[in-house]
This record gives C-alpha cells, structure tokens and sequence, in this order.
C-alpha cells in the first residue's frame, strides 16, 4: 500500500562548535554565531521514513521544518535523501517559541497538511535536548505517539510495529495509524545523498529563496515545478496568534551562565578524611565541575 510520510526535520546550530557568543543577551540562542547543520535524530527519523518509501511502492515524504528562510536547506538535504518534497513553516510571529508553542505551530501545520499515515522525527533536538516537541504534536493532534523508536519492524493493515530502545532494554510495541514516532539517534544511520537527485533538486529553492534570484535562474525554477519548496506562514495555517512565537511560550530563560573548563588545572584532595572529601565535592559543585 501507499503512504503519505510526514517527516518533522530541524535545522539546527551546530552545538559541537559552541562559542562565547553562542547565546544572545535574552537567552535565546545566536544562531548566526553557528553553522546551521540537519538535526542528527532527524536523519536516523528520515531513513526510516525512506525505509518505509521503498518497502510501499507509491508512497510519499514531505518534509516539515519551522525556522527562518534558510530552513528550506534541510528539505533539500532530504530531497537528495529520497523525500519527495517539504514545507518551510517561517513567520516572525513565530519567532522565540518554546516547545509548547513550537509544537502548536507544527500541529497546525500538519492539520493544514492532512491525510497523512505517519509522522516521523527525531527524539530531541541538540540545540534544546528536550524531547518534547514530538509528544506535544502527538497531543495536539489527537494521535498515538511511539517514542525511542530504534526501528520501524512493520507497518500493514493499519497498525504500525515499532521496536524501542529503552534504558535497560528493547521493547516491541504495535500501535495504530495514524500516529507520530519519535526516532532515536541509535536507529540506523541515513543513507547518503544520491548523486542523480542532488543534480535534480540542488536549485530547488522556497519563496524567499527565489526572489535573490537571477532572472535566468528564476526562469529555470518556474519551468521545473518540482524545483519550487512550499513556504507557510503563521496565517496560512491558521495558528491563533496567542499560541506562537512568545506570546504563546511560558518557557522564560532568566538567565543564562558560560562555563569554562580548563584542562591544565587540577583539583587536589587535601587527606582523605571525610572532611577533606567534602571539601573537595563542595568545590567541585562552586566551580559546576558536577551538580
């Protein structure tokens, strides 16, 4: 049988080169200070997907990301990948949401998407490492939700066979479409671009993306259908605008601490005592060595 795949994607900074002005003065993060990256989970969340594509001849991904313009950069990745296409859900109104408010835009998203089977994503984001985001959608939805998915063991007559990676073990679970599965980063690793659709869509490009165009360039797009990203907007999916960007985030930062590690110093435990011990374990904490 056929699918209609969601893939929730996120276009995130890449937290391994973190530096001092990573984190602006409000406690967002600065993310022109980081090379935007595809988010890892979301990758093993995409080959499941492709899995799932190649095991029902006739199905289809469409790739959902929210985030600035630029976004449009994970859908091509995926493009690349085998997904059949994407959605970039960017608005100013949008801007600053936590995962309550992340989670209502993208729901709505998908509402305005409809008929879908399945949606897919990864566990958590590494620019935030919550894990909330998925579970809300399943939620606002109304849909089952599978999380810590490691593999996708069978999908038929309308239930869909999960195996989960859990802390202290593996456990098989079925549950019934449509339903939202959050992937984990030790699932499979997804399968690299293909030579033919990277040559097919690396001009594919959103709205935004087009209007910096040449005309030569613009002229090759609009004759190639398939080269042109879809861009929504707060409006055109409906969100209420008390449930997106900041009004709609009651996560505050109240403030925000860099913490430097120094590899040359050394701590040193002043006799073995339980004095000294303690001595040693309070600075550790003062210093946020632990705690």
């Amino acid at each position: 049988m056929s699918l209609n795949i969601i893939v929730l994607a996120k276009q995130v900074p890449d937290t391994r080169n973190v530096g001092k002005d990573a984190m602006k003065a409000d406690g967002t993060i600065n993310r022109a200070a980081l090379p935007a990256i595809f988010n890892p989970e979301d990758l093993n969340a995409l080959e499941q997907a492709l899995r799932l594509k190649d095991a029902n001849p006739g199905s289809t991904i469409t790739v959902l990301t929210m985030g600035l313009p630029k976004a449009a950069e994970v859908i091509r990745e995926a493009m690349y990948r085998g997904a059949d296409g994407g959605i970039v859900l960017t608005d100013r109104a949008l801007g600053g949401a936590d995962t309550l408010a992340t989670s209502y835009s993208l729901a709505q998203a998908v509402k305005k998407i409809g008929n879908y089977d399945i949606i897919l994503g990864g566990r958590q984001a590494i620019d935030g490492d919550t894990a909330q985001v998925g579970p809300q959608i399943a939620e606002k939805l109304g849909i089952p939700q599978v999380t810590y998915a490691e593999e996708i063991v069978d999908l038929a007559d309308g239930k869909v066979t999960v195996k989960r990676r859990l802390e202290h073990g593996i456990e098989t679970v079925v549950a019934p479409l449509p339903c939202v599965v959050t992937v984990n980063g030790s699932a499979a690793e997804c399968r690299p671009r293909n030579a033919k659709r990277l040559m097919k869509y690396k001009y594919a490009v959103s709205p935004s993306e087009m209007a910096a165009l040449s005309d030569d360039r613009k002229a090759m797009v609009e004759a190639r259908p398939y080269l042109k990203l879809n861009e929504w907007g707060a409006d055109f999916v409906e969100a209420d605008p008390q449930q997106i960007g900041f009004p709609g985030s009651p996560t505050k930062v109240k403030s925000v601490e860099n913490v430097v590690f120094v590899a040359k110093e050394a701590l040193h435990l002043d006799g073995a005592d339980e004095a000294g011990i303690e001595n040693l374990i309070k600075e550790l904490i003062t210093n946020h060595t632990i705690g």
